[in-house]
């Protein structure tokens, strides 16, 4: 309880500092440098040679997949239906396709189903959620606003990442028995710095933007986010009989509000950014209630 109560006041002393405090120029920028370069990196590194080697790890990773691929789908053919802009669909499959799985969801499954939970979790978003960032992302991201998609630049992207690199020598280093207790000792305590941060960081970026014209849109992306992918998720998990742990966080994660990585993409390539932004404020607001109520239900919870 107290660790998901972390996550509220975070984010709660994040809004509050960007209403009322002077803040220093470059702030988030700043924090999001630690979180991504300095702290994701070392609790990877961390956590992954800790990892058991499981046939039920596909599941997780699984999850992003029809996460993001079930989005894209609904959203082109509701598109269709709806006569929204090509630039629209781009949008909500960026933003409900691709879910907040290391700012939010690593200190919520740690809060919930403790460091199983949270390594499970790093696989899911490492292997899962940030290549399809990275890749996918850029080339919907691409398709959606008239751009072309370079292969190379894909490529750079997922291969330099510094949470990417972590995870492979993590994964080496679990094959050779795991870090010395003083290495790992250090790499949990820089690493335990990216809940607060992030989550302060999260704060200081919130904004409800609510227009009209965009509820219709609002709730289908949320609807999808939300509701729908994780019950698509559990249908996937129990008809291939995946239980326990796994099953959960692969639903849990699928659950997670839209990531703040793909909002910053829609921008970047102008994708509805107004839309997007209001998307990840709602989602992330009511995600903080659904998650630990949809954890109840499920196997683990």
């Amino acid at each position: 309880m107290s660790a998901l109560l972390i996550l509220f006041v975070c984010l709660a002393l994040g809004i509050l500092s960007r209403r009322y405090a002077s803040l220093p120029e470059g702030i988030v920028p700043g924090i999001n440098w630690w979180v991504l370069n300095i702290a994701l990196p070392a609790l990877v590194l961390a956590l992954v040679p800790h990892v058991t080697v499981d046939a039920r790890l596909w599941f997780p990773v699984a999850a992003m997949h029809l996460t993001f691929f079930g989005a894209w789908a609904l959203f082109a053919t509701l598109g269709q239906w709806l006569g929204w802009s090509r630039h629209r669909v781009g949008c909500l499959t960026l933003v409900c396709g691709l879910g907040n799985t290391s700012f939010i969801g690593y200190p919520m499954m740690e809060a919930l189903h403790g460091k199983p939970g949270l390594s499970l979790a790093v696989i899911a978003d490492q292997l899962g959620c940030f290549p399809l960032l990275a890749a996918a992302g850029i080339v919907v991201a691409s398709m959606y606003s008239g751009r072309s998609a370079n292969a190379a630049t894909i490529a750079r992207r997922v291969l330099t990442f510094p949470a990417f690199l972590a995870l492979l020598a993590g994964a080496m280093v679990g094959l050779f028995g795991g870090w010395p207790e003083s290495v790992e000792k250090v790499l949990m305590q820089i690493g335990q710095t990216l809940t607060p941060l992030a989550l302060f960081s999260v704060g200081l970026q919130f904004r409800l933007h609510l227009r009209r014209e965009q509820v219709g849109a609002l709730a289908a992306g949320l609807g999808w986010k939300l509701l729908l992918a994780p019950l698509a998720v559990l249908g996937l998990g129990l008809a291939a009989g995946v239980g326990g742990l796994p099953l959960t966080v692969g639903v849990l994660q699928a659950a997670m509000a839209p990531m703040i990585s793909a909002a910053i993409l829609a921008d970047q390539y102008g994708l509805e950014p107004r839309l997007a932004n209001t998307v990840l404020g709602a989602g992330i607001l009511v995600s903080l209630v659904t998650i630990p109520v949809g954890n109840l239900f499920l196997p683990a919870g």
